[in-house]
């Protein structure tokens, strides 16, 4: 049975004590009596080195053990009190010592009983969180000491005046960095209004008064290809030269009038007959062949004695060819022999026999097909071969396309192309030499109408698209063609040796670009002269034919019907390929003008 513990004893602390003091007489000098009020603070607990914290009052207990008490052997740990830590602050906090029952007389009443020690009286670790308050009014942290001091205004130090030497005495660096500053600026805007100048002087402009020749809206179908129509139906299937795999016809199908616009329009074949007639065992006759107008002196010959006067030079041969009359109006497909007919059908137009210019400024504005391996272009040829077969008497190409998507890696229908074709001979072209291109950065050239033009002087030619800004091809005439090609003297051809000459002779700097031209409309589809290159996903090659023979041993003449007879069937055979990405939206699938 354990004894009753003893009432708790109450300690009073000398600080919870009232502050002594009293009323002090003094005399002045005067003899005038001042009274005061003196207090006298007791010593706090912890600011005298002699104090000491109060002992607990010692417990009473009985020899009878409590049972659930720990042996003797067991160490307790929370018996024994927090060891304290003198305060080593100052004793007034607050500097207030004159009101009785100041809180600055007071000190932590935890560190009296013995129990944890307060916040503000122990020593925290460097990098523990700092409480966000207080706790208590008894335990408030200390101020902490600014390290430097904080910077005053001179305006609040005494009145003597501030040192300024830079008033009296500039600094000669100054004015000299001042100096080249300002003339480094002024000179750059004399380069700069100079260069400005020299540039517009350079820029080339049509100065002369421009005439109307043609001027064509597509209101009506008899304005456009009419008896006294503006645009004239080349109908022809030997692929003019580029091994086109596409019959140009007189149908309306592929090129008709509607909605105030001109369209060519791309079909198959396999829609007017069956595919395995356009394959094996069919004989194919085009209707309206135009060979015998098309293909005359003025078209594929040299025509020296030809007046340039449109409407006088001759429309035709004047011996019937046979052998080019049946590749350009006739067909025959057999599987043996590798020959099928044609596999698409499209439309060229003309103005040959309507109007044409020699210098001066043409503008298309049109929109693009969409389709794979589609070859849109509005381009221009000589009304008369006065210095030749072509690529002697030039070509101007205002704009040339591929319906193919942007990701064609090469140049798809967000690209569009102008050039100049022109050289000595057939078979040696400097376009490389006269050509370029304009990207569309967003969106492509099928998904809107854009105006293609031409400006065409005896000083320069220049081809763009929308604004002049945006050029294709910009070339000043200082030099005559010759020059500017520096073709070889001598060339070879297999085991033949040919001296070139200057065919341009006779003719201007601008020669052979200075003859009239007159304008051409129309949608190609493939074909084997590169302007689709092999690789990728091309269904054809262009050389497949050729590929493994000497070049001595090549027959030119039935090479370009070889290798066109042999692509057609490849991309024939590809149809799953490649016509999936023609529209059948009439607008999208078209050129449109």
């Amino acid at each position: 049975m354990t004894a009753s513990r003893p009432p708790p004893i109450l300690v009073q602390d000398s600080k919870f004590s009232r502050p002594q003091g009293g009323v002090v007489e003094t005399v002045d000098s005067d003899g005038e009596v001042e009274l005061t009020y003196s207090v006298v603070n007791q010593p706090r607990h912890g600011t005298s080195p002699t104090a000491s914290p109060p002992e607990s009052p010692p417990s009473q207990t009985t020899n009878t053990m409590n049972p659930t008490t720990p042996p003797a052997s067991v160490i307790s740990f929370s018996g024994q009190s927090y060891p304290y830590y003198a305060d080593s602050r100052p004793g007034t906090r607050s500097g207030i010592t004159s009101l009785t029952g100041s809180i600055a007389d007071l000190t932590g009443m935890s560190s009296i009983y013995g129990s944890r020690p307060s916040t503000a009286s122990t020593k925290r670790e460097a990098f523990a969180s700092p409480p966000s308050r207080p706790l208590t009014i008894y335990s408030a942290p200390s101020v902490t000491k600014i390290r430097r001091e904080r910077p005053k205004s001179t305006m609040l130090g005494n009145n003597s005046a501030l040192s300024k030497p830079w008033i009296g005495k500039r600094d000669p660096y100054s004015r000299i960095a001042y100096t080249i500053t300002y003339s480094v600026a002024f000179l750059g805007i004399v380069v700069s209004a100079i260069k400005c100048y020299f540039d517009y002087q350079s820029l080339s402009f049509i100065t002369e008064n421009l005439c109307p020749v043609l001027d064509e809206n597509f209101d009506s179908a008899d304005g456009v290809f009419g008896d006294n129509g503006k645009f004239f139906r080349e109908v022809d299937m030997s692929g003019f030269g580029n091994g086109d795999f596409a019959m140009a016809t007189g149908s309306e199908n592929n090129s008709f009038v509607a909605n105030g616009n001109l369209y060519i329009l791309p079909t198959l074949t396999s829609d007017s007959i069956p595919l395995d007639a356009i394959l094996d065992g069919h004989v194919y006759n085009i209707t309206d062949c135009t060979f015998n107008i098309t293909r005359g002196a003025t078209y594929t010959q040299s025509s020296v004695d030809a007046p340039h006067s449109l409407g006088t030079s001759p429309i035709g041969p004047n011996t019937f060819d046979a052998d080019g009359y049946y590749k350009a109006c006739s067909a025959y497909s057999n599987a043996t022999a590798g020959r099928i007919i044609n596999p698409v059908q499209s439309a060229r137009l003309s103005t040959r026999k309507s109007a044409s210019i020699k210098f001066g400024k043409v503008e298309v504005r049109a929109k693009i097909p969409t389709g794979d391996w589609m070859w849109p272009a509005i381009w221009m040829l000589p009304v008369d071969n006065a210095y030749g077969a072509w690529p002697l008497s030039g070509e101007i190409d205002l704009m040339e396309a591929r319906g193919n998507g942007p990701s064609y890696p090469n140049q798809g229908t967000n690209y569009v192309r102008g050039s100049l074709n022109w050289g000595p001979t057939t078979w040696l072209n400097a376009v490389a030499k006269t050509y370029g291109w304009w990207k569309l950065r967003r969106g492509s050239y099928d998904t809107d109408f854009h105006t293609y033009t031409l400006e065409w002087t005896p000083k320069f030619i220049r081809i763009y698209v929308d604004t002049r800004l945006h050029y294709l091809l910009e070339t000043k005439l200082k030099e005559d063609f010759w020059e500017r090609g520096e073709f070889p003297t001598v060339i070879q051809n297999g085991s033949e040796v040919i001296n070139l000459q200057n065919p341009w002779s006779n003719g201007t700097k601008a020669a052979p670009f200075d003859q009239r031209f007159y304008l051409i409309l129309n949608v190609a589809v493939g074909g084997t002269n590169g302007w689709f290159p092999d690789g990728g996903e091309k269904p054809w090659l262009n050389g497949a034919a050729t590929s493994k023979l000497p070049i001595s041993y090549i027959d030119w003449e039935r090479v370009d019907l070889t290798l066109t007879l042999a692509a057609m069937r490849d991309f024939l055979v590809a149809k799953d390929k490649w016509y999936p990405s023609w529209p059948e939206n009439l607008e999208k699938r078209a050129l449109v003008m």
